[in-house]
């Protein structure tokens, strides 16, 4: 068994590490490449030196980004830059982001016209993510009725987010998607400032629910992407699917929940999961964690299976991190500990760009850059500075 003092005076060293990263690294490529100081909001598709190499304006991104900046302001450091450059993008978002009906477009050109109608319910997401945080930090009335009209919008549109825009014939073979209660989970505590406790309480409770109820398989112990109306899994591309980095992501979600709420039976419960996807999911010949897998082994329909992504690895880092502190069972923290080593000097080995600093974010099977790209249509400044955050704060914790 390990040395666990030995583990705590490992895990401060490495919350330094994390701190350092992100204050030295990543906020500051972040900082000078991203600003549109003409049109406002954000350029995200940054070359791996930070060159603007295409200046479409993805909703979910600026959105991310001004969550991102706002939050840091709120629970690190009030410093005046970090909030002007989320003003940057809450005005922009204000300006454009918005069709008449009040969903959030998924794209706009660089000048703020609309290019992708509002079929995307996450633009909703993170729209309300943004301007809940940037409320908190401004205390301005509107950004908090912006964040609340998201909500509201969310809630309206749970049951066929993408509405006019769905191209499956869901009458043919319904199914039910885990992303979005995945998201809930996180995004009702995001929003407690603003709901309440009572509509708060109810909100986990139906998120917690359906993760836990419908999309974990009582056999396999694994989180699937999809499922049938009954919890079942058809026999198809879809039915089969298995998102490795969504399951580990939804699990640390969870384990907050269960610390706020003092639920120990759910934290063991999502440890438990976090090693079943691992096992499954691991590179066992060349290390990392598979993007997609078919939950019965067979060829899996995303031919982009096999790589390695930055998002995936730094959620899955969280979930280990929280592991190694909140289970009660000895063995399940130095097993999680033994994870996250073997995790983060991979992840830092081959996603870490020592020349430009921030994070790669596609890598091929052997862990090889693949795109050379720092931010894109779906890697912005999310995941990374908020995993760096996060792990800064968790692993000062005692052990």
């Amino acid at each position: 068994m390990q040395d666990m003092s030995k583990v705590s005076e490992r895990a401060k060293e490495l919350a330094g590490h994390y701190r350092a990263a992100l204050l030295d690294n990543v906020v500051p490529f972040w900082m000078q490449h991203s600003p549109d100081r003409e049109f406002g909001g954000y350029f995200t598709c940054l070359e791996r030196d930070g060159e603007v190499y295409d200046t479409d304006k993805f909703i979910w991104l600026q959105a991310r980004q001004v969550w991102t900046f706002s939050m840091l302001y709120n629970r690190l450091e009030k410093r005046p830059e970090w909030l002007e450059m989320a003003r940057q993008g809450a005005d922009f978002l204000r300006r454009h982001g918005r069709a008449e009906n009040g969903d959030w477009y998924f794209s706009l050109t660089r000048e703020g016209k609309p290019l992708v109608h509002p079929y995307n319910i996450f633009s909703d997401c993170f729209a309300a993510m943004a301007f809940s945080q940037y409320g908190l930090a401004t205390g301005e009335d509107d950004a908090r009725e912006m964040a609340l009209a998201a909500w509201q919008g969310i809630v309206r549109r749970r049951d066929n987010p993408k509405g006019p825009w769905t191209k499956a014939i869901a009458e043919t073979r319904p199914m039910a998607g885990y992303t979005l209660p995945m998201i809930l989970c996180n995004l009702a505590l995001e929003l407690e400032w603003i709901l309440g406790p009572e509509v708060l309480s109810q909100r986990l409770d139906e998120a917690v629910g359906e993760v836990m109820g419908r999309f974990l398989d009582k056999e396999s112990g694994l989180i699937y992407e999809s499922v049938a109306p009954d919890g079942s899994h058809p026999d198809t591309f879809e039915g089969r699917l298995l998102n490795p980095g969504h399951g580990l992501e939804g699990m640390w979600f969870l384990m907050a929940i269960g610390e706020r709420n003092g639920d120990a039976a759910l934290i063991e419960k999502c440890a438990d999961v976090v090693f079943n996807i691992l096992d499954y999911s691991w590179d066992k010949e060349f290390g990392g964690i598979y993007y997609f897998m078919d939950a019965k082994g067979r060829p899996p329909e995303k031919l982009e299976w096999d790589q390695k992504l930055w998002w995936v690895h730094v959620e899955a880092l969280i979930a280990l991190a929280k592991t190694s502190r909140l289970s009660a069972r000895p063995e399940v923290r130095a097993r999680a500990w033994e994870w996250f080593e073997r995790l983060h000097a991979w992840s830092w080995e081959h996603f870490a760009d020592k020349e430009h600093g921030e994070w790669f974010g596609y890598l091929n099977r052997r862990g090889e850059v693949l795109l050379s790209l720092k931010g894109g249509k779906w890697k912005g400044c999310f995941h990374v500075p908020r995993a760096f955050y996060v792990l800064s704060e968790e692993l000062a914790l005692p052990r």
